[in-house]
C-alpha cells in the first residue's frame, strides 16, 4: 500500500472531517440528538481542521509553508481535542458534581459579550454531562476525541514520510 502524497493527505483529511460532519447533522437531524455547547464546538474544530486541510490540499505549499499548514492543523486538531477531553470529564463526574444546566448557546451569543460566553461554554453545564449516545459503550466525545488524534497521527506520520 502507498502512503498518500502530501496534497492528497490534505484532501484526505478534509474528507475525512466533512464525512464526520455529515455524521454529526446525521445525528442531529434524523436521530434527533441535540447538541450541547461543548459539542458545538467540538465540531468547529472539525470543520477547522477541515477548512485547513482543504486550503493545504487546494495551495499544495512547498516545504516550509506545508510544515506551517500542518501545525495549524494539528493546533486545531488539539483544540477540538481538549473540548472532547473536557466534555468526557463532565460525563465522569458523580451526578451531585455536575454543574447546573445554565441558558442555551443562542441565548448566551445574543445576550453576553463571546468572550464571556467561550468562557461559560468551557465551563461545560448538566446538557454536556448527559449521555445520550454511544458506540461500542463509549460516548460521541469520545469518538470525536479519537478523530482528532488520528488526524493528529496521520499529519505526524505525513510530516516523518516526507521529510
Amino acid at each position: 500500500m502507498r502512503f498518500p502524497s502530501r496534497r492528497q493527505g490534505y484532501f484526505l483529511i478534509a474528507a475525512a472531517c466533512a464525512g464526520a460532519m455529515g455524521a454529526a447533522l446525521y445525528l442531529q437531524h434524523v436521530q434527533g440528538l441535540e447538541p450541547c455547547p461543548l459539542c458545538i464546538f467540538q465540531r468547529v474544530g472539525v470543520i477547522m481542521v477541515g477548512l485547513l486541510a482543504l486550503l493545504a490540499a487546494l495551495l499544495n505549499p512547498a516545504r516550509g509553508a506545508a510544515k506551517v499548514a500542518d501545525g495549524l492543523i494539528v493546533l486545531a486538531a488539539l483544540a477540538g481535542g481538549s473540548v472532547s477531553l473536557r466534555q468526557l470529564w463532565l460525563q465522569s463526574l458523580p451526578a451531585d458534581q455536575v454543574p447546573s444546566c445554565g441558558p442555551g448557546l443562542e441565548y448566551m451569543l445574543g445576550a453576553f459579550p463571546l468572550h464571556d460566553v467561550v468562557v461559560n461554554v468551557f465551563k461545560g453545564s448538566g446538557e454536556c454531562a448527559v449521555v445520550d449516545w454511544t458506540f461500542l459503550g463509549m460516548a460521541l466525545p469520545f469518538w470525536v476525541l479519537m478523530f482528532f488524534i488520528a488526524v493528529i497521527a496521520f499529519v505526524l506520520l505525513q510530516m516523518r514520510r516526507l521529510r
